[in-house]
């Protein structure tokens, strides 16, 4: 038995990535998009591809101080000598809520689109999304890609994304279902659940026929580059240790267990609530 795999080898004198010489085929003529795709492929990315891949990993690079934009800073606040491990559990936090819901998002659609008929009509879609959004509701279950705790009144990077879908030809039966989703859950709910960033995510993964991984995939790399630049912001100008005294600042069990000798962040709070 050969242990190997078809991504890269090493000789003594060159590395090579798909049977690609790094040094003298890849840097200085790949950027990064045509690597990740390189490597995983085998083959770079079509300018579509391409172009659609990089706005997908723009688009969950940052969004303000976020669950894993925090994970990051207060690991670094313990640990300030391990920049590989706050990323590390900025990123642990992908899982089905926050991050991971794209390539729930991605399989999701793939499965109720392949329900229908190449020739389906928009009734055909209406029914089907219809369905999937009752099942997920008798059965207690968030429909991934719909609704958001911020933007309820629509997330901003979604009609950026389905209009560059609709420009590089990747707009097609997936973003069609996203959309039917969106409208057969406001009926359902009576209320707009509208498309977010990770639905839009999804259909655009699923429509550019890349496997649900890749949806997850993007989110991970985009969102490294942003926990970097909070790691970077977060030596220059320290956030973590404020985090955790608002935290201590309002924590009252000390008061309710009988104790009258608060920290000094609950009494610098309580003064302030008095004054």
């Amino acid at each position: 038995m050969t242990i190997k795999t078809p991504i890269g080898y090493t000789t003594r004198d060159d590395i090579f990535v798909r049977d690609r010489n790094i040094a003298t085929e890849i840097i200085g003529k790949l950027d990064f998009v045509d690597m990740i795709f390189l490597a995983a492929t085998g083959v770079p990315p079509t300018g579509a591809m391409k172009r659609m891949s990089n706005a997908l990993m723009v688009a969950v690079t940052d969004h303000g101080l976020t669950p894993s934009a925090i994970a990051a800073r207060l690991t670094f606040l313990g640990a300030p000598e391990s920049i590989q491990g706050a990323v590390a559990a900025g990123l642990l936090g992908a899982g089905n809520h926050f991050l991971g819901t794209m390539q729930l998002a991605a399989q999701l659609l793939q499965d109720t689109v392949a329900t229908l008929g190449a020739d389906a009509g928009d009734a055909e879609f209406d029914v089907a999304a219809a369905a999937l959004v009752r099942e997920h509701r008798a059965g207690k279950r968030i429909v991934p890609g719909i609704g958001h705790p911020l933007h309820v009144k629509g997330d901003p990077r979604v009609p950026a994304l389905r209009a560059l879908a609709a420009e590089c030809g990747f707009a097609g039966r997936h973003w069609r279902m996203a959309g039917a989703i969106e409208r057969a859950a406001q009926a359902e709910y009576g209320k707009l659940l509208p498309l977010n960033a990770a639905g839009a995510v999804g259909a655009s993964v699923a429509d550019m026929g890349l496997d649900p991984i890749w949806a997850r995939g993007f989110a991970l790399i985009g969102r490294s580059a942003g926990l970097l630049a909070h790691l970077i912001d977060e030596k220059r100008a320290p956030l973590g240790q404020q985090l955790w005294d608002l935290v201590l600042a309002q924590d009252d069990s000390a008061e309710l267990a009988g104790h009258d000798n608060p920290i000094p962040q609950r009494a610098k709070f309580l003064a302030a609530k008095k004054a």
